[in-house]
């Protein structure tokens, strides 16, 4: 079996972990996050491609070009979460396994936080657990891959 390739999608603000709100996204960089995930792909045996944007075009032309060339999404949209059709539609339209990830419980945050245009079609969604909430994404949609890959 050759190596699942994964892409993991980082929306608007994220590159400002560390700095901003630390009591709410915590102490570490999205440099630490990326460093702790490239850690965990060599543990799974798979392999990683990170990329960060504020601009929602990015993001919707990155997810356009995982097609045939990732077999995975982990993905923590940001604040486009709740507000991008785009990036759902773009998600949805390569139908590749998407994990969505957020650093704090969005559903014990402000009301226009607890909805997500990206969870319907997302195979899984996990949010709360700080940085660890990234790791266990990751482990979840190489384990969905592996399982969808038997058959």
């Amino acid at each position: 079996m050759s190596k699942f390739s994964i892409l993991v999608l980082n929306g608007p603000n994220l590159n400002l972990l560390g700095k901003r709100e630390p009591s709410i996204y915590g102490h570490l960089t999205l440099e630490d996050i990326n460093n702790m995930l490239e850690q965990e792909a060599e543990r799974l045996n798979i392999t990683l491609s990170c990329l960060q944007s504020n601009h929602e075009g990015v993001l919707v032309d990155s997810i356009h070009n995982a097609l045939n060339r990732h077999q995975g999404i982990l993905i923590n949209a940001g604040a486009y979460t709740h507000t991008s059709v785009a990036i759902r539609d773009a998600l949805s339209g390569v139908a590749i396994p998407v994990v969505e990830v957020h650093l704090s419980n969005i559903y014990r945050r402000e009301d226009f936080r607890h909805h997500s245009y990206i969870a319907p079609i997302a195979i899984g969604q996990i949010s709360g657990f700080g940085a660890e909430s990234y790791r266990l994404g990751l482990q979840a949609l190489v384990n969905q891959l592996l399982i969808d890959n038997r058959g």
